[in-house]
């Protein structure tokens, strides 16, 4: 470890307006209680930027199943605030544009000082107006190609005379749901390393224009700190980094959920068609097997959570099987996970694995 120190090279900080993260680590936001207030204040206490999830937040308040919208508010207003008791650092949330009740869940986001709005599945035209000139929250956008950033700046620029504070660019080896067509998913075309310059030259174009910064923070299959040297070497500013911080104390999700990312291997992690509309990238296990096997029976879905949620046709609802994995209850659920999550081999805390991804992005220059 001495030797380790002795060529050690920081970090540079993460600057998205007047934030400045010392760590360029944004822990990605993941959904149905995985990235609570206490996943997000250890990142946060570290130095990088901290996310509570809003999707699915709700679940656990008694009244859910009755008034899901204002559980959900409910809920989210007190994570961000047991959040920012916790941490003097930086914490975002991430609203999925595609929620049912997206509009109230910004509100409170804006109302309760959350530093960030984190904001994809689906593009976010009309989030800076939700928000709100006076807000001192920053807008990021989660994009998935040049051509959406480049629609988002065209229409805030157009509608609202503003543009992004930062945009992520997520690439098919995220865990969760994709941004991409399922033959996309494996194809170099749509790799990370492809669509980072052409993201950066898109947005370059809109920094020089206009005279600003906007930073491009890029996730999906980012394992280690040579990951993150490697691409803050092609022009990122910072990267998002969720699979990793699952398999922390600190993470929100119980330690069956955790361990499930310990003990898989790289078959086990696997393509699949959700109820949303969208692929997405799990760890298979029983449930999804009995899906794949037309096992499960179609369902009345009593929370409509989700507007692109296809319910009726679906075998289950990805909501209840997410929250009940995110219990432990693996037998009626299953676990989101990045490309990677198979190379997890124990529990950390967030401090030790921040200490270890910055040793391995000092060797990046050696």
């Amino acid at each position: 470890m001495s030797e380790i120190k002795g060529l050690f090279k920081n970090m540079p900080k993460l600057v998205i307006g007047d934030l400045i993260a010392n760590l360029p680590i944004v822990q990605g936001g993941m959904g149905v209680g995985i990235s609570l207030s206490s996943l997000a204040t250890a990142v946060a206490n570290e130095g990088g930027i901290g996310v509570i999830s809003a999707v699915g937040i709700g679940m656990d308040e008694q009244d859910f199943v009755k008034n899901s919208r204002e559980a959900n508010k409910r809920a989210f207003r007190n994570e961000i605030r047991k959040a920012k008791e916790q941490t003097s650092g930086i914490i975002g949330v991430n609203i999925m544009v595609a929620i049912s009740d997206y509009k109230e869940i910004v509100k409170v986001a804006v109302e309760e000082g959350a530093d960030i709005i984190f904001s994809g599945a689906g593009l976010p035209m009309e989030l800076p107006n939700l928000v709100g000139k006076k807000s001192k929250t920053k807008l990021v956008p989660i994009v998935s190609s040049a051509r959406a950033a480049r629609i988002i700046l065209k229409r805030w620029i157009e509608k609202y005379d503003c543009v992004p504070d930062a945009f992520v660019l997520e690439g098919p080896m995220a865990g969760g749901h994709l941004g991409f067509k399922k033959e996309q998913i494996f194809d170099s075309n749509y790799s990370l390393e492809r669509l980072v310059p052409e993201v950066i030259n898109e947005v370059k174009k809109y920094e020089i224009k206009y005279n600003i910064n906007i930073p491009i923070i890029v996730g999906g299959g980012i394992y280690s700190g040579e990951d993150i040297y490697k691409f803050i070497n092609m022009g990122a500013s910072g990267v998002q980094m969720g699979t990793r911080f699952v398999a922390t104390y600190e993470c929100d999700a119980s330690m069956e959920f955790k361990q499930s990312y310990i003990d898989c291997k790289e078959e086990d992690i696997v393509i699949i068609k959700s109820p949303v509309g969208l692929p997405g990238r799990a760890i298979r296990n029983k449930f999804l097997d009995d899906v794949k096997n037309n096992l499960k029976e179609p369902f009345n879905c009593p929370f409509k959570c989700i507007r692109t949620c296809d319910y009726k046709k679906s075998p289950y609802c990805i909501s209840l099987a997410l929250f009940n994995a995110k219990k432990g209850n693996l037998k009626d659920g299953f676990v989101f996970a990045g490309q990677n999550a198979y190379k997890i081999s124990e529990l950390l805390s967030v401090k030790k694995l921040v200490e270890s991804l910055k040793a391995e992005y000092s060797l990046g220059y050696n």
